[in-house]
């Protein structure tokens, strides 16, 4: 098992590296696995990143399809059909999964064939003369950016996992590091490639002609979220040292951005495929070619419901992408986030709401839903409500609301101020984090970040009464009783766990 495991390794990376050379097969010894001889110049390098970066737009790594490890893992969307409901999709909804779910195991695999690729490219990156050094350490940044990415995803996922950080050649190497390492190891790591990263020449802002690479916003964006996740989750002992640090690449971050004010970006211009090029609220997208039957977005097409026209002109003969009667009941009177970013499908077998937040229905992605949205990974609200979160702990309740207003303001909402007065918004969100964790689930809803936004406000036991507190009605068939401790993580896949029961330790509660 482990010598199969270590071929997907390499077959991935194959895949993703095999157009650096025609001779890239070449090899002396066919059944050696010499992917470190194919690194011999700077566009070698180049190629090998950029397979990185291919991988992201898959759905079961963070690409626009990975919801249903994100958004349907939380109160936010999930499935509601008969269908959907017996398979395995519906395992992360219904907080039902077990160790040997398909989907889960797939998710697995495909994320540690992100890191094995951007390992290939630190490990061999060394042996390739660069014309200009400043080259060299900006590929290297992106490598370890993806890498510890993808880490921060994995580590709140799951908890303990695998820490590997070189090219693995051989069983043996295999075998070495086929062990969980425990989150504060893995964290370290993450915060290590990230201020490697922060340190480099990669440009201020991602900008025309470079869109979908990331930038120092990126990077400080990442490293203040990955701060601000540690404060509230890991040692509390350093609790405030991590918000301080947070505070400082978060600002760093900000400070970065090319816009007078937030209010001054028409919310429904950061998700205009006509604008994505040129929005300046977007920090980070994977991007995709309008009318391009490989690279183009399917989401528009997938999200809408039959007998709607809203998201593509693509016909749809499903619920689409199905909006849970909780956070339905969230948004505030009046809030156009609201109408822009959910609608009611009436259609005698639907009647529900579905997502209409991502839209392409112009001739360029036809009837056949070849959308040009991008998928946006990182942008200026979140850092805003971020910076909002990161000063509430801090005690800096008056900068803190600052930040909240700014988002608020944007949207045409009350300031935090006059809402508080308002019985409904205080009964509903009686603190200053709760009426931020409500902000950001109606700002950034549906764009993957409400499940790890419960992770990061609350504790485990905080999480169980958070959600067994809501209304089942709300939810449709997904059980809520069935969420207990053990659903913080998931659990580790069987296939990973009988490779060394040991080291390989199952989570609690699986």
């Amino acid at each position: 098992m482990k010598h199969i495991k270590f071929t997907l390794f390499c077959l991935v990376a194959l895949l993703a590296l095999n157009s650096c050379k025609k001779d890239f097969l070449q090899q002396n010894d066919p059944d050696a696995n010499s992917i470190s001889n194919s690194f011999k110049t700077e566009n070698d390098v180049l190629l090998a990143v950029n397979g990185c970066y291919s991988l992201l737009r898959s759905g079961n790594t963070i690409g626009e399809g990975s919801d249903l490890w994100t958004d349907q893992r939380s109160d936010d969307t999930g499935t509601n059909d008969n269908q959907s409901n017996a398979g395995e999709p519906f395992g992360f909804n219904n907080f039902s999964l077990i160790p040997t779910n398909s989907y889960l195991y797939t998710h697995w695999l495909a994320m540690y064939a992100v890191i094995a690729n951007c390992n290939i490219v630190l490990s061999n990156i060394d042996k390739v003369s660069f014309a200009v050094p400043a080259t060299k350490q900006k590929y290297k940044a992106e490598a370890e950016f993806i890498r510890a990415l993808i880490y921060f995803h994995m580590v709140r996922e799951w908890g303990d996992v695998p820490l590997v950080t070189t090219q693995l050649t051989s069983t043996e190497d295999i075998t070495a590091n086929t062990a969980r390492t425990k989150q504060a190891a893995v964290y370290t790591q993450i915060v290590a490639d990230l201020k490697d990263a922060a340190g480099s020449p990669l440009p201020a802002t991602q900008s025309v002609g470079v869109i979908g690479r990331i930038s120092l916003a990126a990077v400080n964006t990442l490293l203040g979220q990955v701060y601000l996740t540690m404060a509230t989750t890991q040692d509390a002992g350093a609790k405030t040292a991590n918000l301080n640090d947070a505070l400082t690449y978060l600002t760093n971050a900000y400070n970065a951005k090319t816009f007078g004010n937030l209010s001054d970006i028409p919310y429904t211009d950061v998700f205009d495929v006509t604008k994505k090029s040129t929005c300046p609220e977007l920090i980070w997208q994977i991007v995709n070619i309008q009318g391009d039957p490989v690279y183009s977005s399917s989401i528009a097409a997938n999200s809408q419901a039959t007998g709607e026209t809203t998201d593509s002109q693509k016909p749809s003969t499903s619920l689409g992408d199905n909006v849970t009667h909780d956070l339905v009941n969230e948004y505030e009177s009046g809030d156009p986030r609201m109408a822009f970013s959910i609608k009611f499908a009436n259609a005698p077998t639907v009647k529900d709401w579905y997502v209409t937040k991502f839209r392409d229905v112009s001739s360029g992605a036809g009837k056949n839903g070849y959308g040009g949205n991008d998928w946006i990974l990182m942008r200026y609200a979140d850092v805003i409500l971020m910076l909002a979160e990161t000063n509430m702990y801090l005690g800096n309740t008056a900068v803190a609301t600052q930040y909240l207003d700014m988002v608020r303001t944007r949207a045409g909402m009350p300031t935090y101020e006059v809402s508080s007065a308002d019985p409904a918004y205080s009964a509903s969100f009686p603190t200053l984090k709760l009426a931020i964790l409500h902000e950001r689930r109606v700002e950034l809803a549906f764009e993957h970040h409400r499940w790890f936004d419960l992770l990061r406000t609350f504790t485990t036991d905080e999480l169980v009464t958070y959600f067994h507190n809501k209304s089942q009605a709300n939810f449709g068939s997904a059980l809520l009783s069935n969420f207990t401790t053990k659903d913080r993580f998931y659990p580790i896949p069987f296939n990973e766990t009988k490779l060394d029961p040991v080291k390989m330790y199952q989570n609690p509660g699986y």
